[in-house]
């Protein structure tokens, strides 16, 4: 069931919090030791939450719609009393002092935590395979990645470990594991969602937003966590968007725009062609679609891992052994301690990207790569929104190919970056984005299409969303013995 289905159970009667939550918790343990979605679960708080939810709606409390709704939180987004460890050595036994915004808007609501999500060492992967502390596979395929970095998120909500799901999306990183795993993943548009105590990566980029098994639930999590938030100096001073749950309608007269850039070598035939077969339902239904061009979206991948890398070696300097998480056991003075703590709690792919972050950030070659880099960012910008005054939106694939083979890229970072080709121009400009299942490959992967909306454009990315949705099937349900 949906988690608007659940809420509208609950609040008539029909089923109890604990109930959900148990029912939750045992398809964890009877699938969790092959699928590996958490590095920590909660049962005992999420049960005494879902008890205390059961209580208040008993006492005749109106509850909000996410009150005994079991979630799944990335492990990179602080929660209180709860291990948050980015799956690094470097945070394994990090427990925070505080929550998340996100997280206190979520229990405040009376979400129920399940656990908290494998994912990429410090968001910084597209399979989920870079983890210090665990290995996620694919319910669809317990061979396959589950993409990432938001892996572990988008593994639960497939695999039914979790009704709702945070992931977070820096190039991707909601979108492409959602694709990879059938369920439905936004980004939204920078600003919309605070990050405060989201645990940086590429503080320019990074964003936090909902999974879910429905394009209904994407929307009802979006609005429960959206908003401005003083603490966090990128937060959007917006009105709180109302209602966004899909409405009913029509797309007659839609204007999508198809990106040619984004259908050429790379792309997988069997996903171009489940995505072009989506725009065709959507001209049945009266949308008209547009061929344009993004002229400058072969460079969008460049300039993106110039730009995050720079500003994960400057948020990461924090790690260095003396103010909190791992500690080198032995080193002879100050700058051996930095070193030794640093070999020994980063993974090759966070070292990777500290070392490539620094050098474009020198002398001599800050010039060549960090600011030319920015200004490829701008004029990514720009073109986006002249594609915006001809269309209401664009569609894409989410990710080149579906699910790969776990082990098939990791000795190829190049290839592996080359995953995030579809999405990384949303996070370059800022946009909103979120991936749909569209179809399966013929080896019954999911494949999912992309919409890519103007600035705080989510109602109508839910909207057509919703509406694709109802043509396409949404979300297939996988069989309980996996």
């Amino acid at each position: 069931m949906s988690a608007a289905a659940l809420s509208l159970a609950m609040r008539r009667g029909e089923v109890s919090s604990a109930e959900i939550t148990k029912s939750v918790f045992s398809r964890i343990h009877a699938v969790e030791d092959r699928i590996g979605a958490y590095l920590t679960l909660c049962e005992e708080r999420a049960m005494e939450q879902a008890f205390s939810i059961d209580a208040r709606r008993a006492g005749g409390e109106e509850l909000l719609p996410l009150a005994g709704i079991p979630i799944a939180i990335k492990d990179n987004i602080c929660t209180k009393g709860v291990r948050t460890t980015c799956a690094s050595k470097m945070l394994a036994h990090f427990v925070p002092p505080y929550d998340a915004t996100v997280a206190e808007k979520l229990f405040a609501a009376g979400a129920v935590l399940i656990g908290k999500t494998n994912m990429d060492e410090f968001a910084m992967g597209s399979s989920c395979e870079n983890s210090a502390l665990g290995h996620t596979g694919n319910p669809h395929d317990l061979t396959r990645v589950p993409g990432g970095s938001s892996g572990g998120s988008a593994a639960a909500l497939a695999a039914g470990e979790a009704v709702l799901a945070l992931g977070s999306d820096t190039g991707g990183s909601v979108r492409q594991p959602a694709s990879f795993c059938g369920v439905v993943g936004l980004k939204p548009t920078y600003g919309a969602v605070s990050r405060y105590g989201l645990v940086a990566f590429a503080s320019s980029f990074d964003q936090i937003g909902p999974l879910a098994r429905t394009v209904g639930d994407a929307a009802m999590l979006f609005h429960a966590i959206c908003g401005f938030d003083p603490r966090d100096a990128t937060s959007a001073r917006r009105k709180d968007p109302d209602g966004l749950n899909p409405s009913d309608g029509d797309i007659r007269g839609l204007r999508v725009g198809l990106p040619r850039e984004y259908f050429g070598a790379g792309v997988a035939d069997e996903v171009r062609a489940a995505v072009l077969s989506s725009a065709e339902k959507l001209r049945a239904e009266g949308a008209i679609i547009r061929e344009i061009s993004l002229p400058s979206t072969d460079a969008a991948l460049a300039a993106y891992y110039v730009i995050a890398c720079a500003e994960a070696s400057s948020n990461l300097a924090r790690f260095d052994g003396v103010k909190y998480g791992y500690r080198a056991a032995r080193f002879e003075n100050l700058i051996d301690l930095y070193e030794t703590t640093r070999s020994e709690g980063f993974g090759d792919e966070v070292k990777r990207r500290i070392m490539l972050g620094t050098m474009v950030l020198s002398t001599g070659y800050a010039d060549a790569f960090y600011r030319r880099a920015r200004r490829m960012q701008r004029r990514i910008a720009s073109e986006f929104a002249e594609a915006f005054s001809a269309c209401d939106l664009l569609l894409t694939p989410t990710a080149p190919t579906t699910a790969f083979h776990i082990g098939e890229k990791t000795d190829d970072p190049l290839r592996m970056y080359a995953a995030d080709i579809c999405t990384v121009t949303a996070n370059l400009a800022g946009l909103p984005a979120i991936s749909v299942p569209c179809g399966e490959s013929g080896s019954g992967m999911p494949i999912g299409i992309q919409l890519i909306g103007p600035r705080f454009s989510e109602q109508l990315l839910f909207f057509v969303a919703s509406y694709f949705e109802k043509l396409s099937g949404g979300f297939k349900c996988i069989a309980g013995g996996l």
